[in-house]
């Protein structure tokens, strides 16, 4: 009986660790900002509901699966809490041309987006460079590209 309990007890240990190394291996893939705020602040449920970025507010703050998101009401806050993969940004958070492209992680403008297939894409916008145009103009091509690449990433 001693035997069986340490078996369990060892085994419930390495599950710990292995599930706290998943969040740290999660944490290190997503674009957050130094307090681990996933898309800068902004409500990714605004994106769907009212098809426009909106800023979140700390005292709406939901923590999931070790990212931070704020919320800009209490129902956006219920919607994600319900379902948060279904609003989760595409690669990280990372902008979806540079992933396309060379496969790399390239910070984003969070008010440049677009939502495919129910799923919210990031882009990089500054410097009269709007990488959202860009991926426009050859989306199934560079879709299929960031797919592939964002699985090596995580792997």
């Amino acid at each position: 009986m001693k035997i069986q309990l340490l078996l369990l007890f060892l085994s419930l240990q390495i599950v710990s660790f292995s599930d706290a190394q998943d969040l740290a291996d999660r944490k290190k893939h997503f674009n957050l900002s130094d307090k681990g705020l996933a898309i800068q602040g902004y409500d990714p449920v605004t994106y769907f509901t009212e098809k426009k970025p909106m800023k979140g507010k700390k005292e709406l703050t939901v923590t999931h699966q070790g990212l931070t998101y704020y919320f800009s009401s209490p129902a956006n806050k219920d919607l994600f809490l319900k379902s948060p993969l279904s609003y989760e940004p595409q690669y990280g958070g990372w902008c979806a041309y540079a992933m396309g492209a060379k496969g790399e992680k390239v910070s984003i403008d969070p008010e440049t987006f677009k939502i495919i297939d129910n799923k919210l894409y990031l882009f990089y916008n500054r410097f009269f460079n709007n990488t959202l145009q860009d991926w426009n103009k050859n989306e199934t091509v560079l879709k299929q590209k960031a797919d592939q690449s964002w699985k090596k990433i995580i792997q």
